[in-house]
């Protein structure tokens, strides 16, 4: 069973490098980079595990639930294994090259591991508890990661960043503790069990809207979403890929996802939530994009508008609504990480992120360039791109469900979308070149290759729907829409 090494392998890494990183030249880069590729590996094998049984029950000390803490591979955590290792060895190989300019890379590294371990722990856990756990583990590590430039901005925003989460926390802590005390169990599949017996009642909506909060504010939703647009541009800029990336759609999204779909019941009143909630995101963070001088805080704002493309989608609930919310979330996470990479190659080279400081640069950082294109076009929905084929069917399935003024909203924001991304080409890449600037070059090769592959990904992450991997995302669909059948799935593969 391999679910163990998604959590083993990180945590091991980062001990290793911890320990021998400082003594030992390129140990970190070394084996920072083996760790993402080997969780890759297994995350794409995990696709094959899911197709063949379905889903797939690991034991922890081989005590049988609920008793004992298990960890859970079915469609949903495949899917999401694949996304966040995916961008993570991406952002390892780019980061080779880009934190060299940091002291004490390795302590980056060890960090970087610990984070990984969080999210991928959360992906698998069984556990309510155990969620909470990895989710406490993924945080802290960004905390300090947001803050590790030790400037007075990079202290103040992760300071900050320290606080929202920490009140993020308690929400979903207190829910938890009040699910122990209704229920008596942390496994999720048996808590599903226990609460589908029982009628609706006070305890569960209280529970719901500290879960709706909690995960709320670590995905950014508006109005949860103050501490991304200042922890994004402070941190370096393979932790902002990482956290714009994958990391909000994995203690916010997928927590939120598996909570309320697996665990709880969806109601009509949280389905009117997630709908408002999503909208709102997605209107408010493109206006105060548009309104940015910092590439950076741009893109933060814009991470804030897409996150609400697929909170707006899981609201209105439809198989295809969701299969377009899970797809969107998967090429967010690949476009906005390759946007992060782009604006910290523009930094690596030019030494500024303000767009009235930039222009002409595509004469000099041509690979810079053109990959920024592809991922401006791909958020913004342009076709034949990825992000354009996600956004088209999260409109059609709201079409059909009969949300028609919600569904122009989507176009009209996908609209605005466009203005700030070609503001933004517009202003660094296009106009005359600074004749201080004549003597800057291109990134190294690994930041390169990073943005290169990331590009290609998003020119073909339209393939998705196409008939030979269109079940990967159908399979990740199907366990969102089990509902009550979640605990019968997972008991079922124990026995």
């Amino acid at each position: 069973m391999i679910l163990p090494f998604f959590v083993i392998i990180p945590l091991g890494a980062a001990f290793l490098i911890s320990l021998l990183g400082k003594k030992l030249k390129n140990f970190a880069d070394l084996l920072a980079n083996l760790a993402t590729f080997s969780l890759l590996v297994f995350s794409l094998y995990s696709i094959s595990q899911v197709f063949a049984h379905k889903i797939l029950v690991y034991k922890v000390g081989s005590w049988i639930p609920p008793i004992g803490i298990c960890m859970v591979l079915d469609g949903l955590t495949s899917f999401m294994l694949v996304t966040v290792n995916l961008v993570s060895f991406l952002v390892t190989i780019y980061s080779v090259s880009y934190m060299e300019k940091y002291t004490d890379k390795y302590r980056f590294y060890t960090l970087f591991m610990l984070m990984l371990a969080g999210m991928n722990g959360i992906i698998v856990t069984g556990d309510l508890f155990n969620l909470f756990v990895f989710l406490e583990i993924a945080s802290i590590a960004s905390y300090a990661l947001v803050a590790f430039g030790t400037e007075a901005e990079e202290l103040e925003a992760s300071f900050k960043y320290a606080i929202m989460g920490s009140v993020a926390s308690t929400f979903i802590l207190l829910g938890i503790a009040m699910l122990y005390s209704y229920t008596s169990t942390l496994n999720m599949a048996d808590i599903s069990s226990i609460l589908s017996g029982k009628p609706v009642n006070t305890i569960v909506g209280f529970v719901t809207v500290l879960f709706l909060a909690g995960f709320g504010l670590k995905a950014a939703l508006v109005p949860f979403h103050g501490w991304l647009p200042d922890a994004h541009p402070a941190a370096p800029a393979p932790i902002s890929a990482m956290l714009s990336g994958v990391f909000i759609k994995t203690l916010g999204v997928y927590a939120l996802c598996r909570v309320f779909f697996n665990i709880l019941t969806v109601s009509d009143r949280l389905v009117f939530v997630l709908i408002v909630l999503g909208l709102v995101s997605m209107v408010v963070g493109a206006f105060l994009a548009i309104a940015q001088n910092d590439i950076k805080r741009m893109f933060a704002y814009s991470s804030i508008s897409q996150i609400g493309y697929i909170i707006f989608a899981l609201g209105v609930g439809t198989p295809l609504a969701i299969l377009g919310g899970l797809f969107h979330l998967f090429n967010h996470a690949v476009f906005k990480s390759l946007l992060f990479l782009n604006s910290g190659a523009i930094e690596y080279s030019v030494h500024t992120r303000n767009l009235e400081k930039l222009g002409g640069l595509n004469s000099r950082l041509p690979i810079t360039g053109y990959t920024s294109l592809i991922g401006s076009m791909s958020i913004s929905g342009i076709p034949p791109l990825g992000g354009f084929f996600s956004k088209l069917i999260i409109i059609i399935a709201a079409i059909q469900a009969g949300y028609f003024i919600s569904a122009t909203v989507a176009i009209l924001v996908s609209i605005v979308t466009l203005a700030y991304y070609l503001k933004f080409l517009n202003f660094t890449f296009f106009g005359k070149l600074d004749e201080l600037r004549l003597k800057i070059r291109e990134v190294p090769w690994a930041m390169r290759l990073s943005m290169i592959v990331l590009a290609i990904i998003c020119v073909a992450s339209g393939l998705l729907i196409a008939p030979l991997f269109k079940p990967f995302l159908e399979s990740a669909v199907n366990v969102l829409l089990l509902a009550n059948g979640y605990k019968e799935a997972v008991f079922g593969a124990l026995k």
